[in-house]
């Protein structure tokens, strides 16, 4: 770290309770770009934010650095007055997440950052200003996790503090998939496919695993990795989907994709069946005891995202305001029904399957659907700030509450959300 990014972070302490940590004009400006989703052609529509954020960034920086020499080198000058984001977010908010925990508060203390989202469903909360990877949030036991800033982190649900993190940056969307105490992200994607492991508590890394590929990779790949329940993790590698054993590391298994390169899988919760997303959309169903191809499927439009749930599979078609969540009952695309309209919410519009519902988000409404029916079980509008839109979604339940992906468009404002839905929306809130 240079002198000049030193004295900036040095200020950036002086105007929050923070404590201090290092920062870059790099960070800063990935972070802000981060906000946009990356990899994914059929999100395109969102993704024209990330160059002016990431110039917008070094802008901002290189502004406060004048400041901060001005201080240093004036004998008379007064320190610049504290800046703050939209919205009444410290300035320190902007800095990236450190490699250590010891750059966060404790887990114990207060959290200073819950600040209710005006209009917001069931209660929404800002527990984190950190702006999170879209389509990454998960969550496992009494943590969750995410992608922030180019690293994968631990956050406390019950402060939003994070707790440990690793240095990591996703070359594809899709979340982490945890396997007993084990955290484990697609690496890279190309020419093989690598997956690294994390330890659940430490986010130390202890594995990695080279998974072959077969022919060519899809280039609409999102939604790669899933974890069956028990235990093994599947992987869209080509004209094969790789199963692989977390515990022995090594790919023990590969079932051949009868119609493309496979660009999604989600394996049913029961551990039956594995449903692949291939092409501009073929939906192939396995039985996974013994690998034969039980139906095939296709979708005008295009389509991806797999969530698996008891009553058959869900996922996304369209672009823009037409993008729409979809639920096929056994996987048979020839009954799909529309469940929510994703009015242009990309990858929050999502499905997620958690705390026993299947949860859709975007940037109109936040349901909450019976993963057995498609039907929806409770609804709520997601707010507007003065008219331009607002952004909810990659909902996941952990300790009775719901958590979730937010971003203001007009503030960009963005972070961790807290919500308590009620209680019809799953058994296990």
């Amino acid at each position: 770290m240079n002198t000049g990014e030193r004295q900036l972070s040095e200020l950036l302490h002086r105007i929050t309770p923070e404590p201090p940590r290092q920062v870059a004009v790099a960070d800063v400006a990935a972070r802000l770009a981060s906000r946009a989703p990356r990899g994914h052609r059929r999100r395109a529509f969102r993704r024209g934010w990330a160059p002016a954020l990431a110039a917008a960034a070094v802008f901002a920086v290189a502004a406060a650095s004048v400041g901060v020499a001005a201080l240093f080198t004036s004998h008379h000058g007064t320190a610049p007055r504290a800046g703050s984001r939209p919205g009444g977010i410290s300035a320190s908010s902007v800095v990236s997440a450190s490699a250590s925990a010891a750059a966060h508060p404790p887990p114990s203390a207060p959290s200073t950052w819950h600040l209710p989202i005006v209009g917001g469903p069931w209660g929404a909360e800002l527990i984190n200003p950190d702006p999170l990877v879209q389509d990454s949030l998960t969550g496992s036991g009494a943590s969750l996790y995410a992608i922030l800033a180019g690293h994968l982190v631990r956050i406390d649900p019950v402060a939003g503090y994070v707790l440990d993190s690793a240095r990591y940056t996703e070359p594809l969307a899709g979340p982490p998939a945890v396997v007993g105490n084990t955290v484990w992200v697609v690496w890279s994607y190309g020419p093989n496919v690598v997956l690294h492991g994390y330890n659940a508590t430490t986010l130390a890394q202890v594995a990695s695993v080279t998974v072959p590929v077969a022919g060519s990779l899809s280039n609409l790949a999102q939604g790669v990795l899933a974890a069956g329940p028990g235990g093994s993790l599947y992987v869209a590698a080509g004209a094969g989907v790789a199963v692989v054993n977390p515990s022995s590391r090594r790919v023990v298994r590969t079932i051949t994709v009868s119609a493309g390169p496979a660009s999604s899988v989600a394996v049913s919760p029961d551990g039956s069946k594995l449903y692949v997303g291939t092409g501009s959309f073929t939906l192939l169903t396995y039985d996974l005891a013994t690998g034969a191809q039980l139906a095939s499927s296709t979708m005008a439009g295009g389509g991806g995202d797999l969530v698996a749930t008891p009553g058959g599979v869900w996922g996304t078609t369209g672009t823009g305001m037409s993008e729409w969540v979809w639920f096929a009952p056994d996987g048979d695309l020839s009954r799909a029904v529309q469940v929510s309209q994703g009015a242009g919410g990309g990858l929050e519009s999502v499905p997620a399957f958690s705390g026993g519902a299947v949860w859709i988000g975007g940037s109109h409404t936040l349901v909450c659907a019976d993963p057995a029916t498609g039907q929806v079980i409770a609804s709520a509008p997601i707010p507007a700030d003065h008219g331009i839109a607002e952004y909810l979604g990659r909902v996941t339940v952990v300790g009775g509450h719901a958590y979730a992906d937010y971003t203001d468009v007009r503030t960009q404002r963005s972070g961790l959300a807290r919500m308590t839905p009620p209680a019809a929306c799953g058994g296990q809130l």
